[in-house]
């Protein structure tokens, strides 16, 4: 598997439920961009109509070498999920707060692959206490290490 971006800001902004791995219909042009890691998943985000998924707002930087077949780089794009998946998706992003956010794009045996989260939204103060946590961890682990040090 070879990671082609993350979006690491989904990590602070959303609680992850549950994480699915989906295939993704792209054109050649698009896959020769993700190759060279032309991508941002920034802004992006999945939708469901008429039963298929969708993934708006993925910038893909159109292929330098194409000369005249190149790619929207902010066309929707459609992704392929089972139809159990897809009901599944359904039911939860009916409730109130739940999003669909692709948290990673990968090659996985030559295919692209995403990683879309079912999340919900994160509050200020749940953002706040994440980041207390962590600086709380840093703190603990730095103490740790020059008490053990100092033993030496």
């Amino acid at each position: 598997m070879k990671i082609i971006t993350e979006n690491r800001k989904a990590r602070h902004d959303y609680s992850f439920e549950d994480v699915l791995e989906t295939g993704i219909v792209l054109t050649g042009t698009e896959v020769k961009s993700l190759r060279n890691g032309q991508v941002n998943l920034k802004d992006a985000y999945a939708q469901i109509k008429n039963n298929e998924v969708f993934l708006m707002q993925m910038h893909i930087s159109p292929y330098t070498h194409a000369y005249y077949n190149n790619h929207e780089p902010l066309r929707t794009r459609k992704l392929l999920l089972h139809k159990s998946e897809i009901a599944k998706l359904i039911g939860k992003t009916k409730e109130k707060g739940y999003s669909l956010i692709p948290v990673k794009l990968y090659f996985k045996q030559g295919k692209v692959k995403v990683a879309l989260a079912l999340a919900r939204g994160k509050k200020l103060y749940d953002k706040r206490n994440a980041i207390k946590e962590r600086e709380a961890k840093v703190t603990m682990a730095r103490l740790n290490r020059q008490k053990h040090g100092s033993d030496d």
